[in-house]
């Protein structure tokens, strides 16, 4: 991203890209709106030219990954001085079916690969979503998630361990399913 202007520019073409990636992190329509609106307004209030070698998508992901890791500590801290109420009851992932499924079924393999997902740990998951899901390089996961390469390379290696040890230990006609 070279200014400013060029990523308003843009900033239209990356929009469903960037919801997308909010409601996938948030797990919820109106956190995903209220991130996607603030990480657009950080990104366009930035004065000066941006870094180059980043891709303003990848800039975008850094910056809503960054206000929603802020929005987190900050209810946290709020909990913890008995300043918060309970948080609402989050909407279903739209990328989850929304009726149990049945066994054998196309979707049974999906269904236990994203469950297997679900159980990582919170940078484990946020490393395979940007990788294998969003297809970003590990550099560019890296620069997200403000890590170095090693470590997301790391967390991606040991996610797909948890993920291979959690598809072995379901029964063999689950396997059979989610292998095909």
């Amino acid at each position: 991203m070279a200014t400013t202007t060029e990523l308003a520019g843009v900033l239209p073409d990356l929009l469903p890209r960037l919801w997308t990636f909010a409601w996938r992190i948030t797990g919820d329509r109106l956190d995903a709106e209220e991130l996607t609106q603030k990480t657009c307004m950080r990104a366009l209030q930035r004065v000066g030219p941006l870094r180059d070698d980043v891709q303003p998508l990848c800039g975008l992901y850094a910056i809503a990954y960054r206000v929603w890791i802020d929005e987190l500590r900050s209810q946290r801290s709020r909990k913890r001085t008995g300043g918060a109420a309970q948080a609402p009851q989050r909407e279903q992932d739209p990328m989850r079916p929304r009726q149990p499924l049945a066994s054998g079924s196309t979707h049974d393999a999906s269904s236990h690969t994203v469950a297997a997902v679900d159980q990582l740990p919170h940078a484990q998951r946020m490393a395979m979503l940007l990788v294998a899901v969003e297809a970003l390089s590990y550099a560019e996961a890296a620069h997200v998630l403000g890590v170095p390469v090693n470590t997301v390379v790391s967390r991606i290696v040991r996610a797909r361990e948890a993920i291979g040890r959690h598809i072995a230990a379901l029964p063999e006609r689950s396997r059979q399913a989610t292998a095909r």
